[in-house]
């Protein structure tokens, strides 16, 4: 794969890159760039966008010849006093969530899974946390609130504060030649950017990757950050989301209830699923439906899809329906991975008792 086709499959992950020529000089002059994503242990249960979408992600990440840096933020979850503030339980279910992206299918040769928890013992790693600290204003740090899901006018702990100097210092320990989060982390990777040099290190590339919509109707208002993080999906509100671990009657009772008007593409979430998920999965599609109402459609690429419906020849209710069938076909082997391995269905039995506080 040469440099063109590397740089092309990064876009493909990439709603937004900062900067693309940077990228490129670091595809060109490092054999195997490392990228890094942070996931905070935060739920008792784990959707199809941090399942399968991360999934798809990283394994572009890694084809296009990256090695993945997977941080397990689990005092980051703790300073923002997710499960109720006990880090046991937290660890718990960031091992958790390791296990779910086994059964994904995550490309684990390439990929190496941090524990913050080791950070936290490396004076080394508190010393660029203090570097942070120190040439960053509580207004700027402030600022990077979302990154946490707060907004910078909620009152924060003080170890809430402690939560984007962690984050940007997690860059320049795990040596990242690229952060690789979703659109919500911007604030944070832009500090990085600026705060980099003036600590002796690096400008890491940002590319951040969509935020998967929930099933409900999106916000009124313009298209920001903030309003895109609003409307993806959530573990809070678990029939806006679909689940590794539903069944397939779950999977088909949230997505006949999803927000899906008729010649509506933009912000159409049972769109984006094909888009970000299934045409990424299958070469296929395949719309069943009575002759009557035109007999069955077959689409080569999303871009066809988009455009039948845009001209509404393809109706809300059969994108539905073929929407749950090819998400069951991805779901139901998982699921059922997890039920087999001992360990996955130890740890989900035991994170369903544990208190989830947002």
């Amino acid at each position: 794969m040469n440099i063109k086709q590397r740089l092309d499959l990064i876009k493909q992950v990439g709603e937004e890159i900062i900067t693309e020529e940077e990228l490129k000089q670091a595809l060109e002059t490092k054999k195997k760039p490392v990228a890094y994503d942070g996931f905070e242990p935060s739920g008792t249960s784990i959707h199809i966008a941090q399942g399968l979408l991360r999934a798809i992600n990283v394994n572009k990440m890694t084809k296009a010849g990256c090695k993945f840096k997977m941080l397990v933020a689990d005092w980051h979850a703790w300073a923002n006093n997710k499960m109720g503030g006990n880090l046991e339980n937290i660890q718990k279910v960031g091992k958790y969530l390791i296990e779910v992206w086994k059964a994904c299918d995550m490309d684990l040769k390439n990929v190496e899974f941090v524990w913050a928890n080791d950070l936290m013992k490396d004076p080394g790693y508190l010393k660029i946390v203090m570097q942070v600290a120190r040439n960053s204003t509580v207004k700027r740090i402030t600022r990077c609130s979302q990154i946490m899901g707060r907004s910078e006018n909620e009152a924060l702990q003080a170890s809430q504060i402690f939560y984007p100097c962690m984050q940007c210092a997690d860059i320049f320990y795990l040596n990242a030649d690229i952060t690789q989060l979703g659109m919500d982390q911007r604030k944070v990777n832009v500090l990085a950017r600026e705060i980099g040099p003036k600590l002796g290190f690096w400008k890491p590339v940002v590319v951040s990757h969509h935020m998967l919509m929930g099933l409900g109707q999106p916000p009124k208002g313009e298209k920001t950050v903030e309003r895109a993080i609003e409307m993806k999906m959530s573990k809070s509100n678990p029939d806006s989301a679909i689940f590794m671990t539903d069944n397939e009657e779950d999977v088909n009772r949230k997505i006949k209830k999803a927000y899906c008007p008729e010649g509506v593409v933009e912000e159409n979430p049972i769109l984006e699923y094909c888009k970000y998920i299934i045409f990424e999965k299958f070469k296929t599609v395949k719309i069943e439906r009575p002759s009557k109402f035109g007999g069955n459609l077959e689409f080569k690429t999303y871009e066809e899809l988009e455009k039948k419906f845009l001209q509404k020849k393809l109706h809300p209710m059969d994108l539905k329906q073929s929407a749950a069938v090819y998400l069951n076909k991805l779901i139901t082997p998982v699921r059922k991975n997890i039920e087999k391995s001992e360990v996955a269905q130890k740890l989900d039995e035991e994170i369903k008792t544990f208190e989830v506080t947002r």
